[in-house]
């Protein structure tokens, strides 16, 4: 049988993201050579640090390779900054932009031997909403006044909406084909503060709804809606209620976050920003300074990453050897890092993993 080769672009960035992003290549590397599946890698630089050396977050040979020599990539972490430091801006931010990256997945899952289990994937619109940072500061008559933009249009809310469908069917289409699971159907929940924002969030809503009122969902996927605070609510009441979650840029981000501590850490969260034909594995934890350099970083976020690239890269095979091999090291417990009450080094968890293909 053929190969087929996937070339790989390897952004370590910041921080304990040169830890992890390691682990991400070593399990390609390791994957069963049944699948036909070969990589090629190519070392780029992005971030706070890359900045400080080259007046450049996110140096533009790193777009250009990734646009013309890959087909995925993986992201480590960056160190951003808590006050503006003049010329710098999140380099994952300005990615999803160059390379059109419009939605950014982060599936939330415990293993199926939990106590309460969970199983929910967080589709957020990545290119949008405040995030685009268009913020503005003036002088008012009582001090100063700052003001951002939120922009929200109909194309970028109806591509996430679809994709958020498209993901509901396949989830679904696993679930028939034997994988456990808490889900019997397949259900998206619209999040949005249409209430108070009727102009920007009202067109999120209403374009959302027809996005999945189209015929390749009518009648096979179930559509709700929440407000955004009830949906906090609801999201840490009830997890287990929730299946695909589709938000704005802003939402998706708060929600994606605060769920990972229904699962224990950021450390087990994986998450990838996808655009037509390309994604790029992130884990959702940051640079971690606190304990970088000591070899404890949890590398589950980033190998779940590393599969969910491959999901989207239409490499579901390999991805769910991955996955297999990460649940099995967290329902025997044995090797755990210190952020999940273990004392396992980095190493010891990837060689545990690894060991698991």
């Amino acid at each position: 049988m053929a190969s087929r080769v996937l070339r790989i672009g390897l952004i370590p960035g910041d921080g304990i993201g040169k830890e992890v992003i390691p682990a991400g290549r070593r399990i390609l590397e390791a994957l069963p050579s049944s699948l036909g599946l070969k990589f090629e890698f190519t070392d780029l630089h992005a971030g706070f640090e890359t900045f400080e050396k080259t007046g450049a977050a996110l140096p533009d040979k790193t777009v250009e390779i990734l646009k013309s020599e890959c087909d995925g990539a993986l992201f480590g972490a960056v160190s951003s900054p808590s006050t503006a430091v003049k010329g710098y801006s999140s380099p994952i931010v300005a990615l999803r932009k160059k390379l059109d990256l419009y939605a950014n997945v982060r599936p939330v899952k415990t293993v199926m031997t939990a106590k309460n289990p969970i199983d929910m994937v967080i589709v957020r619109e990545n290119t949008e909403d405040l995030y685009v940072k268009e913020e503005t500061t003036r002088d008012g008559p009582d001090g100063k006044v700052a003001e951002a933009i939120k922009r929200i249009s109909e194309k970028a809310s109806f591509r996430i909406a679809t994709m958020a469908g498209e993901i509901a069917l396949r989830r679904q289409k696993i679930r028939d084909a034997g994988s456990a699971s808490i889900h019997k159907s397949p259900l998206v929940t619209i999040t949005h503060k249409s209430n108070v924002l009727s102009q920007t969030d009202g067109l999120f809503r209403s374009t959302a709804r027809a996005a999945l009122a189209a015929s390749q969902f009518a009648g096979k996927v179930g559509v709700e809606e929440q407000i955004v605070d009830s949906m906090v609510y609801k999201l840490f009441r009830q997890p287990e209620a929730y299946d695909v979650i589709v938000a704005p840029n802003l939402y998706g981000d708060i929600l994606s976050d605060g769920a990972a501590a229904l699962v224990g850490s950021l450390g087990l969260v994986p998450s990838a920003n996808v655009g037509e034909g390309f994604a790029i594995g992130e884990p959702c934890h940051g640079s971690a300074p606190d304990i970088m350099g000591q070899g404890i970083a949890n590398p589950i976020a980033t190998l779940r990453s590393t599969a969910l690239m491959l999901e989207f890269l239409n490499e579901e095979e390999a991805a769910a050897k991955i996955y297999a091999a990460v649940d099995a090291n967290l329902e025997e417990g044995r090797l755990l890092s210190p952020d999940l009450g273990g004392s396992a080094k980095t190493e010891e968890v990837v060689q545990d993993i690894l060991r698991r293909l």
